[in-house]
């Protein structure tokens, strides 16, 4: 019996490994406590399994996944998380925080999941993770040149606001008008 994964909305990723798009998958990274991680609800969707059976699985291999591989959000992150992705809507009125996977994480879970399908998304989300950190190594000093010019504009409009209110204000006179 051959199974059919097909897309079926936004949400659900479980199509086959070899057409999932790579920017679909570098997507579903986000940065939770200054590193990189996947959500398990989006890692069971790559997956095509239901998050409590991927959690499951970790869990009878829970020496595998240390904090620093695998941790559960903080009531706070999680409401952070929910304002800025609309497709983790649901777990608004979910009784528990999901758990955020590192890249040793999701390394890890490969060995975990046994079949084909999910050694496949494996690679192919560690290759995700590969060209994002690739990417921010490569273009780190536009990043700080840009915060440096966005610091030199902020500078130059707290300037330009301090010149608006002296003129309205009317309490300094010119020592030589213009006209």
């Amino acid at each position: 019996m051959e199974k059919k994964n097909r897309k079926k909305n936004a949400n659900d990723l479980s199509i086959e490994s070899q057409t999932l798009p790579q920017r679909l998958i570098e997507d579903r990274i986000l940065k939770i406590r200054g590193v990189q991680v996947i959500i398990d609800k989006d890692l069971a969707a790559l997956y095509g399994v239901p998050t409590y059976r991927l959690n499951e699985q970790v869990k009878r291999n829970i020496r595998r996944f240390p904090e620093s591989f695998r941790f559960k959000l903080t009531p706070c992150e999680t409401d952070e998380l929910i304002a800025k992705c609309d497709r983790l809507n649901s777990l608004k009125h979910s009784p528990n925080p999901p758990y955020a996977f590192t890249e040793q994480g999701v390394a890890m879970l490969s060995s975990v999941l046994h079949s084909d399908e999910a050694i496949d998304i494996s690679i192919r989300i560690m290759d995700a993770f590969v060209a994002m950190r690739h990417f921010i190594a490569t273009n780190a000093q536009i990043f700080q040149r840009l915060g440096q010019v966005e610091q030199k504009q902020l500078e130059t409009d707290n300037k330009i606001e301090l010149l608006f209110d002296k003129l309205e204000e009317r309490s300094v006179i010119p020592k030589q008008n213009i006209f």
